[in-house]
């Protein structure tokens, strides 16, 4: 369990992948040569490499030469089923046709999306507007607070009278917290607040620095009694640091466009 979101992925799926495989796509389709041929189907070195990359999830060859061997052999293989004078009235079939299709398209698609992100690339002058606007939007302050989770609104309201009545936050933290900081005396550390569940960050944003809170606060992950142990300005990043986000941030919001601009023109 833990109560800090995770961020979401800028931008479509699309874009994030062809971000990705721009460079892959353009080394790979580069000094293609025959390797082996099968029923008179030529199999270059493009599709050598990129069979070898997707079967080993890494890019470069096989480490040794009787894995070279195997996946050699599982690529003749799959060229000698597919070259057999039926399969091509088997791939006229609706589904086996469909599914074609859509893989030929898909794979058309990523290479469209590739080449718009080698040519299209962010400016120093977009890369700094985005960046103001990502301080601007930064929350102002960060905060380190502690809590005590449990299960039910009624334990979390014996646990404030127990702090009103003197008790300690980190040993009734110790004893009686559910959650994963409980050995640690309920202790979250500094964190800004987008990072934090909504219910959780509004919380500790009404205390005051030393408080705790007066009524239980209840999240998904149940119910909370929140310390709020202290506060500070948030720091912000230097450009630098984050240039690298920022650019994908700025070259997806372009690709976004470009799809609206072709959505408005070709989809119907």
């Amino acid at each position: 369990m833990n109560l800090i979101k995770r961020a979401r992925p800028a931008g479509t799926i699309l874009a994030t992948f062809a971000l990705t495989v721009s460079a892959t796509l353009a080394g790979s389709l580069a000094n293609a040569d025959t390797i082996f041929t099968v029923n008179g189907v030529a199999v270059d070195s493009a599709v050598v490499d990129l069979y070898f990359e997707n079967r080993l999830g890494r890019p470069g060859p096989p480490e040794t030469t009787e894995e070279r061997e195997i996946l050699m052999a599982e690529l003749k293989d799959i060229y000698l089923l597919s070259t057999q004078d039926f399969v091509t009235e088997l791939a006229k079939e609706p589904t086996a046709a469909a599914q074609l299709e859509l893989q030929k398209r898909g794979i058309l698609a990523q290479v469209a999306a590739a080449d718009f992100f080698e040519k299209s690339s962010a400016t120093e002058e977009e890369l700094l507007a985005e960046y103001a606007v990502q301080i601007e939007l930064a929350p102002p302050l960060q905060f380190k607070a502690a809590h005590i989770l449990v299960a039910t609104q009624g334990e979390a309201a014996d646990l404030i009278t127990q702090l009103n009545d003197g008790a300690d936050f980190a040993e009734l933290a110790k004893e009686k917290s559910t959650g994963p900081s409980g050995p640690n005396g309920g202790d979250l550390g500094w964190f800004s607040p987008n990072q934090m569940v909504a219910p959780f960050t509004e919380a500790v944003a009404k205390l005051e620095d030393g408080a705790y809170t007066t009524e239980p606060v209840q999240t998904d992950f149940g119910w909370h009694v929140i310390l709020r142990e202290a506060s500070r300005e948030t720091e912000a990043p230097t450009f630098d640091s984050v240039r690298d986000n920022i650019e994908q941030v700025v070259q997806q919001r372009k690709f976004q466009e470009y799809l609206d601009t072709l959505r408005s023109g070709g989809a119907e």
